[in-house]
């Protein structure tokens, strides 16, 4: 079976050697493996480490290097599909790692009769230092990220919401479509939501493992989580079927600190205090946790003020992404069709040619 493993990847010259290797020794068959790369407008060496791949591994079906005409991740994966040739078409995010056995154990899945599947997708360091580690530890905590599946190691086999690095028969964007084109880090759980309206099942298999790599600093990992936070509060005016109420608990958390502060200016300030004793409660409760479950760093005592920073830079996001929402609709509305389109109509035609209803010199 043919299986295209996508990429995507904007500035991420330094972690692409490392996926390349990851890569390179995967167990499943080369000559039925084919590789696309989609360089998503970088300004730095990018693309050249993906035509190096090309150039240097001949023995698969084919080595793809495309160009994403905007810089957009929904796009970019757009592009991806639409130079696949595979019957899976498997999505790998750049900043990752994945051991030997992650296209195999997919394409196991997918032949057991799975239309869609995943695995866990627990975080990792870049490197193994005292503050990185702590950073680890607040982006693997419940309190940190989140309670979807996909985040950790999964136990048993289930079905769930969504999945990352995910693997698709082909027929689902034949079905579906393609991305949302007017989505940025919501894309792929507005896709997941589609897909599952259209009648799919989304596995969670845990013989499929990858890896994400976590933001090396907290000023990256905080831009990071108001940019989840911003694209959160804009899906809901075009798919607010995808967002869950977990979704939004930081931005409730950002609108009770404004509207308690404001009361405790007025002279009530009961609701304020009882809101940061119980947010401490959870804070300091978690961190005992961190302490008692993992490899011991003096830096952990800084956590109680990471979760807080991690919290307040979603919540601000989701709250200027709902100022915005109301115009920015507007113009996504009108355009939101448009990528999930092309690629269905790509792939209707491809199934008619291969079906013998349409000659490629007459499409």
């Amino acid at each position: 079976m043919l299986v295209s493993l996508c990429v995507i990847a904007y500035n991420e010259e330094a972690a692409l050697k490392g996926l390349f290797d990851n890569i390179a020794a995967q167990n499943y068959p080369k000559p039925q493996t084919q590789i696309v790369f989609v360089n998503d407008c970088s300004t730095d060496g990018t693309k050249r480490l993906m035509q190096g791949f090309a150039d240097k591994y001949k023995s698969y079906h084919s080595v793809v290097v495309a160009d994403c005409r905007v810089k957009s991740q929904a796009a970019a994966w757009n592009t991806a599909i639409l130079n696949s040739a595979g019957e899976i078409i498997i999505r790998l995010d750049a900043h990752s790692t994945i051991p030997a056995n992650f296209i195999s154990e997919n394409v196991r899945c997918i032949e057991s009769g799975e239309y869609v599947c995943g695995g866990g997708r627990p975080t990792k360091a870049m490197e193994e230092t005292p503050w990185q580690m702590t950073l680890l530890a607040a982006e693997d905590s419940l309190f940190g990220s989140s309670f979807a599946c996909y985040r950790r190691e999964s136990e048993k086999r289930r079905y769930v919401d969504s999945v990352f690095h995910a693997a698709y028969r082909r027929e689902v964007f034949r079905t579906v479509g393609g991305f949302n084109e007017c989505l940025g880090r919501t894309e792929d759980n507005e896709l997941h939501y589609r897909i599952r309206k259209a009648g799919y099942k989304i596995c969670c298999e845990p013989k499929i493992k990858s890896y994400q790599y976590i933001r090396s600093g907290l000023i990256k990992m905080m831009k990071q989580k108001y940019g989840n936070g911003l694209w959160v509060a804009l899906t809901l005016g075009v798919s607010p079927g995808c967002i869950s109420l977990f979704h939004l608990a930081p931005l409730a958390l950002v609108l009770m600190l404004i509207v308690f502060s404001v009361m405790a200016g007025l002279g009530c300030a009961a609701p304020l205090v009882l809101l940061c004793c119980a947010y401490l409660f959870f804070d300091l409760t978690i961190t005992a946790g961190v302490f008692i479950n993992r490899k011991k760093y003096l830096q952990f005592v800084a956590l109680p003020v990471i979760f807080s920073l991690l919290h307040l830079s979603y919540g601000i996001g989701s709250l200027v992404g709902i100022i915005k929402m109301p115009f920015w609709r507007i113009n996504a509305r009108k355009k939101s069709p448009l990528g999930i389109q092309r690629v269905k109509d790509k792939l209707m035609k491809e199934e008619g040619e291969n079906n013998g209803l349409i000659t490629p010199d007459k499409a």
